[in-house]
């Protein structure tokens, strides 16, 4: 089942069709979900790629009966998650957004760019969540020690490079950063085995060492306050 899920998202972003390409943002992609939200309640946003909104497919209960918002899009890079912040999380009046973007970056699914443009571009989503009374939690890239779909890049030196950024951005600023990438290491910044499906995305036992992580920082975060 596992590798069913990764190989329909792994298609998904080989795949571009006419629409996607109108609607490179993928403001549509949760237009509808986001109308039919009630419109009280505190909510909690996991903005993200593949890997975020793969967590739904594979581990559902995750999510159960919990104020949490699943708004991951397959294949996408921090610029459009970018574009679409504000209808994903903004519009939804979250307490806390939960960011794990830019491996695609690295993988240039969009082109090249460099690493601190795309720390930037998550910097952009994090400050805009915090001037609108949104916590911010900015997660590490995990890891990865080749893509399959785009061979060569060395994502196993620039992932920890690009967390690098992330972790001094955060702490610098003061949001939270939770490091995915320290506890799936397998050593050598690859994935350890048993947590992912193709050396990129996450089997059901990664998602629930990544579920165990951010519950603990939420908890933390809003002890805070």
């Amino acid at each position: 089942m596992n590798q069913f899920i990764s190989c329909f998202l792994w298609l998904s972003m080989l795949t571009v069709s006419a629409g996607a390409a109108q609607d490179w943002a993928g403001l549509a992609r949760y237009a509808e979900d986001n109308a039919s939200l009630e419109t009280e309640g505190e909510r909690i946003v996991f903005m993200g790629d593949s890997i975020t909104e793969g967590w739904s497919a594979i581990m559902p209960d995750f999510f159960a009966d919990k104020p949490y918002v699943n708004r991951g899009i397959s294949g996408q890079v921090t610029a459009q998650m970018l574009v679409r912040f504000r209808a994903d999380v903004l519009d939804l009046k979250p307490a806390a957004v939960v960011i794990l973007a830019g491996t695609n970056d690295i993988a240039e699914n969009q082109g090249p760019i460099e690493l601190e443009a795309i720390a930037g571009n998550i910097a952009s989503m994090a400050e805009l969540a915090y001037a609108h009374g949104v916590q911010v939690i900015i997660c590490s890239v995990l890891p990865a020690a080749e893509y399959p779909w785009r061979p060569g890049l060395g994502p196993d030196q620039k992932i920890p490079a690009l967390n690098g950024l992330l972790r001094e951005y955060a702490d610098t600023v003061g949001f939270m950063y939770l490091d995915y990438f320290a506890a799936m290491n397998d050593g050598k910044n690859g994935m350890i085995a048993e947590y992912t499906s193709d050396g990129v995305h996450v089997t059901e036992t990664g998602y629930q060492v990544m579920g165990a992580l951010v519950e603990s920082a939420l908890s933390a975060l809003f002890e805070e306050q």
